[in-house]
């Protein structure tokens, strides 16, 4: 049996021993994604999918989304695939070869322009885009002409994020040799405000830091990490969180199938104080557009409610955080600097 093959058999026999993880709840949301699921055949995916519908209540599922590389997508897989997924996260980064060579895509912008016309005549009408800013070499303009392309390509949603160099990565090694040189924190707030600008101008609604939807189209997945909701992940990696723990399964893949066949820990597990639980409200609501709504806030205890205002009330005369409608929200101004903000409002 060849490793993919082994692979999709462990991913299916994880998400049966799980069957009791959320309590019965329904599951309302399923996303393929964390790697390259599109490399899978619609017969893998449907093995997945079919174990997933026997082992949960999906009777309402509303959302279905598959992350794909450009490269992958032809006529007649996205054809399929909208069979199976209402909606698709294309991986394109950039459309500027130069950039995409930079950062080790093996697709080009021709084809990424392809990739989402081929999934827009195939039937997806909720196609979501990836974009990354901050490149060594980038200025304000390339990173406009990017945008522009995006918008023009009439898709319905775009993440957006700045480069980070991850260790043991070509392009950090190329940084750390002083080949390339990172863009300039000046550069980097001119990109960002050039992003929610343009994208405002045009349409989106920046309902995240790093997200920006048409009206109707905010990913419904996404969002139930941003509201402390629980989930489950299945596969290598994968992380789950259940409102009192975390655990995350073994990142390598042969461990993870043989720890799966031989019915042996697969996951490490932590279970959460009331700080951690705290810290994790404060900062994945404060990335969103509603922000922190203050009855709930209530909700995890006095002490934690006063540290949170007393330390918001400095931002608040700065201009960097507002409260209006009982919710705490970073302001323009704030989501510059959203970083600083969450560590000074979180408990250490």
């Amino acid at each position: 049996m060849f490793l993919k093959e082994k692979l999709i058999s462990a991913v299916c026999s994880e998400t049966k021993s799980r069957k009791d993880y959320l309590n019965n709840e329904t599951i309302k949301t399923i996303y393929f994604g964390g790697g390259t699921p599109s490399l899978l055949t619609i017969h893998e995916l449907s093995e997945i999918l079919n174990t997933i519908h026997q082992t949960f209540d999906t009777s309402q599922v509303v959302e279905t989304t598959l992350e794909a590389n450009p490269d992958d997508i032809t006529n007649e897989y996205a054809k399929i695939l909208r069979t199976h997924f209402n909606r698709i996260s294309i991986g394109i980064q950039s459309f500027d070869n130069k950039e995409l060579t930079l950062i080790n895509r093996r697709h080009s912008a021709e084809k990424a322009i392809e990739s989402v016309n081929i999934c827009q005549s195939n039937g997806f009408d909720n196609i979501s885009i990836d974009l990354i800013y901050g490149l060594p070499n980038q200025d304000v303009k390339s990173w406009e002409n990017n945008l522009k392309k995006a918008i023009e390509l009439n898709v319905q949603h775009i993440s957006a994020y700045h480069l980070t160099y991850e260790n043991g990565t070509k392009i950090a090694q190329l940084l750390n040799e002083k080949k390339i040189n990172s863009v300039s924190e000046e550069t980097s707030l001119e990109m960002f405000s050039r992003l929610t600008e343009l994208l405002e101008q045009n349409g989106f609604e920046q309902y995240e830091i790093s997200n920006f939807a048409k009206k109707g189209f905010h990913s419904k997945h996404n969002s139930s990490y941003w509201n402390n909701e629980k989930y489950i992940g299945i596969g290598p990696s994968a992380h789950s969180f259940d409102l009192n723990s975390r655990q995350w399964n073994t990142c390598n893949t042969k461990q993870y199938i043989n720890n799966i066949k031989n019915k042996t820990a697969f996951f490490e597990k932590e279970n959460l104080s009331a700080e951690e639980k705290y810290n994790d409200f404060i900062i994945t609501q404060l990335r969103t557009k509603e922000g922190i709504n203050l009855d709930t806030l209530k909700k995890f205890g006095e002490k934690f409610y006063q540290h949170c205002l007393k330390n918001a009330n400095n931002w608040i005369k700065e201009n960097v955080l507002t409260i209006s409608d009982n919710h705490l929200r970073l302001t323009k101004k704030g989501i510059f600097i959203s970083d600083t903000v969450f560590s000074d409002l979180i408990w250490v």
